[in-house]
């Protein structure tokens, strides 16, 4: 087979998962007569940078808008004897493969090229993806196999405000993990942002009202994986300091931020925390029911 054509073809993808599935396109029926779906992405053009490519590649062919992460996975396959345009080829294929996200509002993806390698679209679940049920071509096992979560560690500060028996507690919007549970005010603390000032400006945002920022009294962490509020997929590890704040007494909290991660604000009654009534997050607990203490 040495006489035969060589041709080498570099192409990036990206591996999209969200909610248990991952972002396919299925090939034409030009490329291949059965059913077989692969990660979206192609060729790349001469001269194009390749994170240009898959992006604009993912749009062509899921008319989404991505984004991609700075480091990727490359895999090489030669394959000796293949047809490719009409004809035996002996084909060498690069396929420089990303970790990709679209944002939470996306529409349903719908292909947008026309007369090109993909038909169709879809959202398919990763466990169908595994046990065959639905058909791939290599690469996807491949890559699924390797891929691993953005590991994104965060630095947060939180208020803790009490009023007789309540809490002042903020509900987590549509746009951020555990969607529907209360926590406390606050959020992630900038670079260089002393952890006091970002509890007193989290308020601000939140909830607009000032408080007088008081001692630590709390250290909580959680760890997980999800959909973050930007579409990435994340292994996420959350560390939270609890700050005491007071406010004055005749200050009401209000929703002062809008079409972020916070939608509802308002003071919530110890026994319904303790009693489970409301779902809050463990930072919650952990800031205002008594802890079990270890030796």
């Amino acid at each position: 087979m040495s006489g035969l054509p060589k041709r080498q073809r570099v192409a990036a993808y990206a591996v999209i998962l969200r909610d248990g599935g991952i972002l396919l396109s299925r090939l034409s029926a030009q490329v291949t007569a059965e059913e077989l779906w692969t990660l979206p992405g192609g060729g790349l053009d001469h001269g194009e940078d390749p994170r240009d490519a898959v992006v604009r590649e993912i749009f062509e062919e899921t008319g989404l808008d991505a984004e991609v992460g700075e480091t990727a996975r490359l895999y090489s396959a030669h394959l000796p004897a293949v047809w490719r345009e009409g004809r035996r080829v002996d084909a060498h294929a690069l396929r420089i493969v990303y970790d990709g996200w679209v944002p939470l509002d996306a529409p349903v993806p719908s292909v947008m090229e026309v007369g090109g390698s993909t038909m169709e679209a879809a959202w398919k679940p990763v466990a169908d993806v595994l046990d065959g049920t639905v058909p791939v071509v290599p690469l996807v096992l491949e890559a699924l196999a390797d891929h691993r979560p953005y590991r994104h560690q965060r630095l947060g500060a939180y208020a803790l405000v009490r009023r007789d028996d309540t809490v002042l507690l903020t509900r987590i919007s549509a746009r951020g993990f555990h969607t529907g549970s209360w926590t406390l005010p606050g959020g992630g603390v900038d670079h260089g942002e002393p952890p006091r000032s970002a509890v007193a400006r989290e308020l601000r945002e939140e909830c607009g009202i000032e408080g007088q920022i008081g001692e630590l009294v709390a250290v909580h962490d959680d760890h997980f994986s999800g959909t973050a509020p930007s579409g990435r997929y994340e292994d996420f590890h959350a560390v939270a300091m609890v700050f005491e704040v007071t406010v004055a007494d005749d200050v009401e909290p209000w929703l002062a931020e809008e079409g972020g991660t916070t939608d509802a604000v308002g003071w919530v009654p110890l026994a319904d925390i303790e009693s489970g009534t409301v779902p809050v997050l463990d930072v919650v607990r952990a800031a205002v029911l008594p802890q079990p203490h270890t030796r």
